[in-house]
């Protein structure tokens, strides 16, 4: 590990903002004036300073404010706290807020292509059509849930070898997730001339290119076996697109956008369900009584047949809990940035075009206004009194209004019947020689929030 990497090394606990802010006491940031146009409000603030994050805390300024700006280093940032402010911005000023604003080190590996860090007509052309043909293969459908479920006789021969190329995406893809989110690569991300001396960046584009290799490994092959009259999932619809559309010059259907929507869906889909179910499971050990009556109420309705997402209607103490897990385990507390597409007087405050926005998700998962128990596992949050399960309009694990997450339907789908079957198989339980009371629910910090590293056991049901 460089040198760099080892002056800033933190506490995994410490959340994206607050390490961010720890580690920009290296550079001193006492060039930026604290003012605003004279004839426009901008949101409040701390002075940009080096100690801001302690500032911020003196100020209590998450409390006093739901609209305010924060320094990153040379990066002004409007910071959107609270459901009430983050539901009026994403969703009833979609279009002033709908922009990403790209991390650098995902803006160079992607160049702007796909679905996640992308922007204007090549987004809304990528989005619609991921979403259409997602939908359309079964995303949220019947026929996904029993792909999902599928268990049949199979030829070892192929899917052995493309178990082990998957099983090095998704560990490639995981530990990319977690250097993306390390303090040495956030602080490349504010300061680009520091990228020489960070190991941590050129781990994260090794670890890159091989998942883009594999994937273009996995396009040459599909393309070779395309049968436009019978496509076989997203990539075959894609390549019958783009072939109809070359005709035409189309600028949004081609290679790189191809590569990168996959690759970033993969990620997306793959990484955060699991860490949710991670979650799901570590909080069953932890909470035993909890655990005692989701599997009650399992064995009573379902018995011992395979779950059904039909079957959520009549598990309302099982769906709280799995809702109680999004809401608590709160894996993307910042959201992804945003920025501002245009001029935008928001909450009486004057907001420039092109500023970036974080819509502080963890700000509306635990609104103190919003849920009676907002720091503890508590699945009442999700039923009424009569036992029966009650939506919640500040739920939103998966964000709101044109950048909400793509996926939400199969994730939904995945997290039910993966959480269900394993309750419905398994008791959870802390290893031998640990009490419920020593297990630790402290967050390990990447791209998303995971569990510290820990063991449980599985106890097969009697």
């Amino acid at each position: 590990m460089e040198i760099l990497d080892l002056f800033l090394q933190t506490s995994s606990s410490v959340s994206l903002l607050g390490t961010i802010m720890t580690l920009l006491l290296v550079y001193l940031v006492s060039t930026f004036s604290f003012s605003s146009q004279e004839d426009k409000k901008e949101p409040p603030g701390p002075r940009p300073l080096p100690l801001l994050e302690n500032e911020c805390k003196q100020n209590n300024i998450c409390n006093i404010y739901c609209l305010f700006t924060v320094y990153l280093g040379p990066k002004k940032v409007v910071v959107l706290a609270g459901y009430k402010t983050v539901k009026e911005a994403l969703v009833n000023y979609a279009e002033e807020f709908g922009e990403r604003d790209p991390m650098l080190i995902m803006l160079e590996v992607s160049q702007g292509h796909g679905v996640l860090w992308s922007n204007g007509e090549s987004w809304k052309k990528m989005r619609r059509f991921a979403f259409m043909n997602l939908r359309d293969y079964g995303m949220g459908k019947k026929a996904c849930e029993d792909k999902i479920c599928e268990e049949k006789a199979f030829d070892t021969t192929q899917p052995v070898n493309y178990v082990c190329k998957f099983t090095s995406l998704v560990d490639r893809t995981n530990r990319n997730s977690q250097l993306v989110g390390s303090p040495s690569i956030q602080v490349y991300n504010l300061f680009p001339w520091t990228g020489r001396w960070i190991s941590n960046k050129k781990k994260f584009c090794k670890l890159y290119e091989a998942n883009k290799k594999i994937n273009l490994e996995l396009f040459r092959r599909l393309k070779e076996t395309l049968n436009p009259q019978m496509c076989r999932g997203f990539v075959d619809a894609f390549l019958v697109r783009k072939q109809h559309l070359e005709v035409g010059n189309h600028l949004h259907f081609h290679n790189e956008n191809l590569l990168m929507t996959v690759i970033q869906l993969f990620g997306a889909g793959t990484e955060t369900t699991s860490t949710t179910i991670r979650w799901g499971l570590l909080f069953m050990a932890k909470y035993p009584k909890i655990q005692d009556q989701v599997q009650e109420e399992l064995s009573r309705v379902i018995g011992s047949r395979q779950v059904q997402v039909e079957d959520r209607k009549n598990l309302p103490f099982t769906d709280a809990v799995i809702h109680e897990t999004q809401r608590l385990a709160n894996i993307i507390p910042f959201s992804l940035p945003h920025k501002t597409s245009q001029d935008v007087t928001f909450q009486g405050y004057f907001i420039k075009k092109g500023t970036t926005v974080y819509p502080l998700l963890t700000s509306v998962l635990y609104d103190e206004s919003e849920w009676e128990k907002p720091y503890s596992f508590y699945p009442a949050h999700f039923l009424d009194k009569d036992g029966k399960f009650v939506k919640r309009d500040a739920f939103l694990p998966f964000s709101a209004g044109r950048r909400i997450c793509l996926g939400e339907s199969l994730a939904r789908m995945e997290l039910f019947i993966f959480f269900t079957t394993l309750l419905q198989h398994f008791r959870f339980t802390p290893p031998p020689g640990v009490s419920e009371d020593e297990l630790d629910l402290t967050a390990h910090m990447g791209l998303s929030l995971s569990p510290s590293p820990h063991k449980l056991c599985a106890v097969p049901c009697m």
